[in-house]
């Protein structure tokens, strides 16, 4: 199947995201999953787009490649299909053979840049279940999707600046989730992150060695393609590193 949408109008609908650690005795059957990629998905109903990635070692950012993490990203055209993709067999497989996994629904507030030359929209209101009522007092969780097609040629200067940015992101105040994901090592990265609130993305976002980072990929042109994707939480559930859904 195409990996996104045909869709003149681009990639729009209810984001499922599933991210996975294998154990040890069940890596090479995870290994398979990634080879095949999002061909064992083509038959689901109402699939918009489909990426099933590895990642570093340790679910990190590095060129070593971890023989366990992978993550999955899906769009469909409605939220009452992200919950079934989530809640079938496809995915329970792989939650069988994990160690620990984490997964989540999510809307689609803003979106810039495109993936496989697709551009991304917001989610729209008829594509929800129901309204996705909350206190306008209480501090929401957010997610965030940032990908990048990396210009071979400035593969290892872009590099340089992953490791900084890496740990920054895993001590940033207010990341409850991050994991660094790859289509092809080396060139094709994306990173997906969960925050408590907004003002700590914005905080990561906006200073230290990520900001550092966007300004060195923007001055050198870095990339030949890439994508911002800014997600409120509709549901989540799992465990990864040390975060609890709730």
């Amino acid at each position: 199947m195409p990996s996104t949408s045909s869709n003149n109008d681009g990639v729009r609908g209810v984001v499922a995201v599933v991210l996975l650690d294998y154990q040890p005795r069940h890596q090479g059957w995870g290994w398979m999953r990634l080879v095949q990629g999002p061909g064992a998905l083509k038959d689901m109903p109402g699939l918009r787009f489909a990426k099933v990635m590895g990642s570093g070692h340790g679910g990190g950012f590095s060129l070593r490649p971890s023989a366990s993490h992978q993550g999955l990203v899906t769009v469909f055209e409605q939220e009452e299909q992200a919950h079934a993709f989530l809640a079938g067999a496809y995915v329970a497989q792989a939650r069988e053979r994990a160690r620990e996994s984490w997964s989540a629904v999510l809307a689609v507030d803003s979106a810039r840049g495109e993936w496989d030359t697709q551009s991304w929209a917001g989610t729209p209101a008829a594509s929800l279940a129901a309204p996705n009522e909350h206190s306008a007092d209480k501090p929401q969780p957010l997610a965030v999707i940032t990908r990048a097609s990396i210009r071979p040629a400035k593969a290892m200067a872009f590099w340089r600046y992953a490791p900084a940015a890496q740990t920054d992101l895993q001590k940033a105040p207010g990341c409850t989730v991050a994991i660094g994901l790859g289509e092809a090592p080396l060139v094709r990265q994306c990173t997906f992150s969960l925050w408590r609130d907004t003002p700590s993305m914005l905080a990561y976002a906006h200073g230290g060695a990520h900001q550092n980072a966007i300004e060195a990929a923007y001055r050198h042109s870095f990339f030949s393609e890439s994508l911002f994707v800014r997600m409120r939480v509709l549901s989540q559930q799992g465990h990864w590193q040390s975060h609890a859904a709730p």
